[in-house]
């Protein structure tokens, strides 16, 4: 029950309309019992340090604003993921949230400018690293995945890692990167409204519109409690072991 008043109250205040409006795959006709039952060969960590809040993710509606946004659409499991702190209200309150001070700077908010990680070994085949970052409340849907790279991982699944904050990303294309390494600091860029990290595995069409799939994380603490291999879900804080 904690954790459901927690989303409410951060989808409340932080309205992220960015990443279902726009991204959009392919509207054609695919088995979904296939990719509900997925199993990711890629060993998968989260791809950040300290302890982040899960906006969207899972694989229904409630769960995540990207489930079935494009039937076989590289959103479709997509996870957004901010930082929450507990905040003590002027009546007295705490209350979790994703900002202190205006809301309307992004620097104000606890992810802003936070080390983002490559979630496993691969090659970096595509990077944007030159788009300005949005005035809180704002989107760039003409440029919707921001400052972002692209990780294959070869064999068959790819990283989207999206949002990030401009000049920010210190890996070009081509470099080969390991599990941890430094990428970039999270922002928002591109068709977002609110900083946060949008993160989405899916096949090796080395687009944004590629096929979304199912990310299973492993070695992760979920609300303190150890996970082996999982998937975040919405209203979860995960953290790295």
């Amino acid at each position: 029950m904690k954790h459901l008043k927690i989303v409410a109250y951060i989808l409340f205040t932080l309205v992220i309309t960015s990443c279902t409006d726009t991204l959009m795959g392919d509207e054609g006709k695919l088995d979904e019992d296939i990719y509900l039952n997925y199993q990711t060969v890629t060993d998968l960590e989260l791809p950040f340090e300290d302890e982040w809040f899960v906006v969207n993710g899972g694989k229904t509606h409630f769960e995540g604003a990207h489930h079935f946004t494009s039937r076989g659409g590289g959103e479709r499991y997509a996870i957004d993921f901010l930082i929450v702190q507990d905040t003590i209200l002027p009546d007295g309150t705490v209350r979790k949230k994703n900002y202190s001070g205006d809301w309307r700077q992004n620097e104000n908010h606890f992810c802003f400018g936070k080390r983002l990680n490559a979630p496993a070994d691969g090659k970096i085949i595509e990077v944007v690293n030159t788009i300005d970052d949005n005035q809180v409340g704002t989107t760039n849907n003409n440029q919707p995945g921001g400052n972002y790279i692209i990780i294959d991982h070869l064999n068959g699944e790819t990283s989207i890692l999206a949002h990030l904050k401009k000049g920010s990303i210190i890996v070009t294309q081509g470099e080969t990167v390991v599990k941890g390494q430094e990428l970039g600091q999270a922002g928002n860029s591109g068709s977002s409204d609110r900083p946060h990290l949008h993160y989405q595995l899916e096949g090796t069409s080395g687009q944004l519109r590629g096929l979304g799939l199912p990310a299973q994380f492993l070695n992760y603490y979920e609300d303190d409690i150890i996970v082996e291999r999982g998937e975040p879900v919405s209203g979860q804080e995960v953290r790295k072991n």
